[in-house]
């Protein structure tokens, strides 16, 4: 069976939580012995390759355009999927979605991956959240096969687009953790093993960061936790704008560790030896920075919101999305204890059971 995938930036090594759930799970299913193609964006690509782990990779030109460039980008590949002779097309978000029905008439079956619904995201302005939305629409009235990856989600498409078969709940994944020291890298950053608080993601404003800076600017001010304590913020943002700027600026004046886009063992480092782990976004499907922090066994610290919600936490774990003095207090309690390492279940959040189910949905669609 020929796979084609898009609706990602690509793979490997390309920010983004979309991207990283490709990355581990594409090549699980091409080990299985399907023919799996990744359709990259050219303007994010930093490498040579056509294949990776088993998987072919097919670089396809998009404007690297905040509004348009994923749409575009989509269009061409389910041409260039067609002329592969791709069986199936999985496409994933809902903005690429919105051409489900394009590939349906180019006679393709189509699996649909919902991550969550971006239209929820802030960044987007009245026009864009309306066009997520229709494809939200088009992606469950048209696609073959849906998955969603929360029973948030499940609800979500059941009330608003009325899709309730042949839908799939089937989790994000995280793999094992590698537990390692860099310590010419902690060196580099000022920073030491067990005094600092973790946040992981991208600078866009739905995830809040701002919210974590400030407690963080609150505590130290109000000398209530250790001044050796520092906040490492990994990540970094796509497109530079005026909240990411600022955020950046901020954290700088206040002693706050950017690390930019990290990944492997300076990655890998970071989550084995930091004392915490915070996550106050407004908005998630089911985040998967919080389980790689989960799989390092790191106290977390995580808003409230029913994606979150639904990876089922003790109640301590979460806080008031928003509320920066209760996320303060949140920090101050596991500050104030000698490091803590907690046993979560990760079992179904295992990558190579994933890749089974997420198998077992393409020979459905080949079925029907």
């Amino acid at each position: 069976m020929k796979i084609a995938v898009t609706g990602i930036r690509g793979i490997p090594g390309i920010m983004g939580g979309v991207e990283t759930h490709c990355e581990e799970l594409f090549p699980r299913i091409a080990a299985k012995g399907y023919d799996i193609t990744v359709m990259r964006r050219s303007s994010y690509v930093k490498d040579s390759l056509t294949e990776w782990r088993g998987v072919k990779l097919m670089d396809v030109d998009s404007p690297k355009r905040k509004s348009f460039e994923a749409i575009i980008h989509t269009f061409r590949a389910i041409n260039a999927a067609k002329r592969l002779g791709a069986d199936v097309l999985h496409v994933h978000a809902v903005g690429p979605a919105l051409l489900v029905p394009y590939a349906r008439m180019l006679g393709m079956k189509v699996v649909f991956t919902h991550h969550g619904p971006d239209y929820d995201r802030d960044k987007w302005g009245f026009m864009a959240k309306t066009m997520l939305k229709l494809g939200e629409r088009m992606g469950c009235m048209f696609a073959d096969e849906v998955i969603v990856i929360s029973d948030v989600i499940k609800e979500l498409i059941a009330r608003r687009c009325g899709r309730t078969e042949n839908v799939h709940l089937i989790y994000n994944g995280v793999p094992a953790p590698e537990f390692c020291h860099e310590p010419e890298y902690f060196h580099s950053l000022g920073i030491e093993e067990g005094k600092y608080i973790l946040g992981m993601c991208r600078f866009v404003p739905e995830k809040r960061l701002h919210d974590l800076v400030a407690a963080y600017i609150r505590l130290r001010s109000e000398h209530r936790i250790a001044g050796d304590i520092r906040l490492v913020l990994a990540g970094d943002t796509d497109f530079e704008d005026g909240y990411s700027l600022r955020l950046k600026q901020t954290a700088r004046e206040n002693g706050v560790i950017l690390t930019g886009f990290v990944k492997g063992r300076r990655l890998h480092s970071l989550l084995t030896n930091a004392l915490y782990y915070s996550l106050p976004s407004s908005h998630e499907g089911l985040p998967i920075s919080l389980l790689e922090a989960m799989s390092y066994r790191l106290p977390v610290a995580v808003s409230d919101i029913p994606a979150n919600m639904e990876v089922g936490l003790p109640g301590e774990c979460y806080f008031p999305c928003g509320n920066v003095g209760k996320l303060a207090e949140r920090i101050e309690q596991v500050a104030s204890m000698p490091l803590q390492r907690m046993n979560y279940d990760m079992a179904k959040y295992d990558w190579d059971r994933i890749a089974e189910q997420v198998a077992a949905v393409y020979e459905s669609a080949m079925r029907n």
